[in-house]
């Protein structure tokens, strides 16, 4: 089947109490792994591109990477700009084939965030596309995204947001935080659910998305750290908090550093228990494994998706 906007998975994932995996991709064996699970699960899915994803591998090189999984898959693939900073490049990738772009106004003003997340849904409607807009900021690093401190979405802002801008889904910040975010040993982060449960009251029946959302399994920090890595003890929000918010409005989860975490930490014990091979598929074919039984864990775990097409 060809590309799809998110609009059908939302509109499901709201209903039916789970969420969408958005997964960001940067190169094949990503790909591979993300959606050879999701085929063998049944499971819709976005695979999202971000600013520095376009830079590394070429905005046309991921496009077709991704249209080889259409033609290899029989499951509802969403193709959506992470975190898009401009007009401009929300433009390019409507232009290019995404089906879903957002635009991440959320560091301006609140007047400017809405006129630029309004302009970037005027084009993209009249194009077919949907678009996802952002109030409250993430702590973290995610590529170009940087923020030290959390700013929660204010809920009495997200009804005027919507209706002023008509953004198909809102991100919002309750708590995640972008990148392999470092917590005091002992401590866990904590979702405001508080802040979601007004958001929900406020947009009845509208989709809320939760960027920061990786949840490492101890196993790959402790790969990573047993061949060199120096990783924090504890990292991300625990599983059943996102669990507890994909029942709710949430019908999107971002995850990124799991996938590249398994991803480094089993090149890196491939590599330190074969020091002589120099075989790319050698290393890469077992990631692309940590990849697929990855996503297949947060289907079945954390997201609630499986057997939903």
């Amino acid at each position: 089947m060809p590309l799809v906007t998110s609009t059908e998975m939302f509109k499901k994932a709201y209903e039916g109490g789970y969420a969408i995996g958005a997964f960001n991709v940067n190169n094949m064996e990503i790909i591979q792994g993300i959606t050879e699970a999701c085929m063998e699960e049944r499971s819709p899915v976005i695979l999202q591109v971000s600013a520095g994803a376009r830079k590394y591998a070429n905005p046309t090189y991921l496009r077709k990477l991704v249209e080889a999984a259409v033609i290899e898959t029989d499951i509802p693939i969403c193709l959506h700009l992470d975190h898009g900073d401009s007009f401009d490049i929300c433009k390019s990738c409507i232009d290019g084939g995404f089906t879903s772009v957002m635009i991440d106004g959320s560091h301006l003003p609140y007047d400017e965030n809405v006129a630029l997340t309004k302009k970037v849904c005027e084009y993209a409607h009249d194009n077919g596309v949907v678009v996802e807009g952002e109030l409250g900021v993430l702590a973290g690093v995610e590529d170009d995204v940087k923020a030290e401190h959390h700013s929660y979405t204010d809920p009495e802002q997200v009804q005027d947001f919507v209706t002023k801008t008509g953004v198909d889904s809102l991100a919002i910040a309750i708590g995640t935080s972008h990148g392999a975010y470092k917590f005091t040993k002992g401590t866990k982060p904590q979702l405001r659910f508080d802040i979601l449960e007004e958001v929900e009251k406020r947009l009845p029946n509208f989709p809320i998305v939760l960027h920061g959302s990786s949840s490492v399994p101890q196993e790959f920090v402790k790969m990573i750290n047993e061949y060199g890595g120096n990783m924090p003890d504890a990292i991300g929000v625990p599983e059943e908090m996102l669990r507890k918010a994909a029942q709710m409005a949430v019908c999107k989860i971002n995850i990124d550093s799991d996938i590249r975490l398994a991803m480094t930490g089993v090149i890196r014990k491939y590599l330190a228990e074969n020091p002589a091979d120099f075989d790319p598929r050698k290393y890469l074919g077992p990631a692309r494994t940590a990849v697929k039984e990855m996503v297949r864990h947060k289907l079945i775990h954390v997201l609630g998706c499986t057997n939903k097409i």
